[in-house]
């Protein structure tokens, strides 16, 4: 939700979460906006998947984010599965139509999971902080990831609190992953997004929201200069 409301350009924001439950709708609307549809209508609808997406895509007044939420209970994922496909081309229609797309796919080799999305997607980041328990939680994954097993165009990594207390270059080199970002660990202010917090005073010009700006800024030069080499590779 913190790199949506600070992208640069539209962007959909896609709750693939096979947990369940809205963490849009429970977190910066603080429960005050209702369920109108999502990722469970789309996949029911008889409509093709392209028009189908722009009817359950809500826009949020006051940002250029449309989101689409996830399922309300972990028993509607399985309708899902089918389906991870076909929204993954309408979102590259979105892309191809000047918006870019966030997919949050929630926690790696869950049942359910959208690895189609992951996939297809120009970047896929595994989020993990900076200590020894979470990293040696994703070491696991981080092999096979190296390796483009699953294979994930551009697999890296996004830290929160990098230097707490390993710094960026050390968590790179354990996981064998690029750093692509890294975001201020302030539970805090990271609040506002994800509990519905009320921001503090200066809270939009201080160390975590320019954090998740610089993180945005990194994201898309990373999605850019993939870009550039793919179409120089095609067309050499």
């Amino acid at each position: 939700m913190a790199l949506a409301w600070n992208w640069h350009r539209p962007v959909w924001l896609v709750d693939a979460d096979p947990v369940g439950g809205s963490a849009i709708l429970a977190g910066i609307f603080r429960g005050m906006r209702e369920y109108e549809a999502g990722l469970v209508e789309l996949a029911l609808s008889p409509l093709d998947t392209a028009d189908a997406l722009l009817d359950v895509g809500q826009p949020v007044e006051g940002t250029s984010v449309t989101f689409v939420p996830g399922p309300r209970s972990r028993a509607q994922v399985p309708s899902l599965e089918p389906m991870w496909g076909r929204l993954g081309d309408a979102l590259d229609d979105l892309d191809k139509g000047g918006q870019d797309v966030i997919v949050d796919a929630g926690r790696l080799g869950m049942r359910g999971s959208p690895e189609p999305l992951l996939a297809l997607a120009d970047l896929t980041l595994v989020v993990t902080r900076a200590n020894l328990v979470a990293l040696s939680a994703v070491r696991s994954w981080a092999s096979p990831l190296a390796e483009r097993s699953p294979a994930w165009r551009d697999p890296g990594l996004l830290v929160v609190g990098a230097g707490r207390p390993y710094p960026s270059k050390e968590v790179a080199e354990f996981l064998g992953l690029p750093v692509v970002a890294s975001v201020h660990d302030d539970a805090r202010a990271a609040g506002v997004y994800h509990s519905g917090l009320a921001p503090e005073r200066k809270w939009a010009t201080g160390t975590y929201a320019r954090s998740v700006r610089g993180a945005a800024d990194a994201i898309t030069s990373r999605i850019a200069r993939g870009r550039a080499e793919l179409l120089e590779g095609v067309t050499s």
